[in-house]
């Protein structure tokens, strides 16, 4: 299993870019940065010095759209960074949440996603693409690689991803969701002869290291709830679409694991769908913040589902179930007020645990 952290592009850039030099020492393979233009720092100028300044670690946002950022113009940053850097970048993309909606915005469609993945892959690999009726192709680059990963929640988009997308990322750590999310992007993969196993599945959600105590446990779920706020705007979308769940639950298979279907409202697992019922709101303005204050509707029990929290032991019993689910990388996000403990611990302790000891060449 991978390792990445998911920073805020926060003032100063130097402290970004200081955390991105903390977690490559600490042994996190990747770095990743929310992308919303107005709310924080522009990414990929900080990705420019995140990368001058690391050696190994790879960069992307966590993530872009293709409502707010020219495609080719997307394409183009990755190429130019990787001529600079080495091949060290990588592309996390969805419908758009954050940065279109504080503009008043819509999340793009689906056909769009899928459009912009093979433009923005095909250019940033180096390959010529048709666009708008032209044929496109970076002179200049030569021999780059880009991954795009996309994040999904819903069956359609879950669908395409299975379909178009190198790798999935899904922004919470339930361990449920995450099982039935997967399944869902494998079989989607399958129906189209593609192989699963070639696809990265990429399990997002706050990290925080603390005492096994009812006081420390309390602060961690507070100094988390934000997330459940933040997934609850993309759950919104869906109940919108699909309906709610069925009060009864999910139709589940033999193992008890939600079942995958048609696409319909019974096709999402209740426990993504039900806790969002007291949603009244959200300010965007308190987007990914530990002191975010609407977020009294997520309960306890979310947050703790939800993220991965506790002790280093904790932590490793809960990422060992999501590996044994098919998950090859956490990315644990540092928005709260532990962030160099939390990394230190999992230098030392986590990722050891989970990463498979190097073999001494004979």
């Amino acid at each position: 299993m991978d390792f990445g952290v998911v920073l805020q592009t926060n003032p100063p850039a130097a402290r970004t870019v200081q955390l991105s030099q903390l977690a490559e020492a600490h042994g996190f393979s990747h770095v990743w940065t929310f992308d919303s233009h107005l709310l924080w720092q522009e990414p990929y100028v900080v990705h420019s010095a995140i990368l001058a300044a690391t050696r190994r670690i790879t960069v992307g946002p966590f993530v872009t759209n293709p409502a707010t950022r020219d495609w080719t113009v997307t394409a183009s940053t990755f190429a130019t960074l990787n001529e600079m850097y080495g091949n060290r970048t990588i592309c996390g993309i969805g419908r758009g949440d954050s940065a279109v909606r504080v503009t008043n915005g819509r999340p793009t469609t689906l056909k769009a996603l899928r459009e912009s993945i093979h433009v923005i892959r095909e250019l940033g690999n180096s390959r010529a693409v048709e666009y708008n009726g032209a044929t496109l192709q970076f002179p200049w680059s030569r021999g780059s690689e880009l991954d795009v990963w996309v994040a999904a929640y819903g069956p359609l988009a879950l669908k395409l991803t299975g379909e178009v997308g190198d790798g999935f990322i899904l922004q919470l750590a339930d361990l449920d969701i995450a099982e039935w999310m997967i399944t869902t992007v494998r079989e989607a993969a399958e129906n189209v002869g593609r192989d699963p196993d070639e696809i990265a599945f990429c399990v997002a959600a706050p990290m925080y290291i603390g005492e096994d105590t009812p006081e420390s446990r309390a602060h961690m779920i507070e100094q988390c709830r934000w997330f459940g706020g933040m997934v609850g705007n993309h759950v919104a979308d869906i109940v919108a679409k699909y309906g709610p769940s069925p009060s009864s639950g999910t139709p589940s298979t033999s193992s008890g694991t939600p079942s995958t279907g048609s696409g319909t409202a019974g096709n999402v697992p209740a426990a993504l769908t039900d806790y969002i019922a007291g949603r009244t709101g959200y300010d965007y303005n308190s987007h990914g913040k530990s002191h975010n204050d609407h977020v009294d509707f997520v309960p306890d029990e979310i947050v703790e589902r939800f993220c991965v929290l506790g002790t280093a032991e904790q932590h490793i019993e809960k990422l060992e179930k999501l590996r044994a689910l098919g998950v090859t990388q956490f990315a644990g996000y540092l928005q709260h007020d532990n962030k160099e403990e939390t990394m230190r611990v999992y230098g030392e302790s986590v990722i050891p645990a989970l990463t498979p000891p190097v073999t001494a060449k004979k």
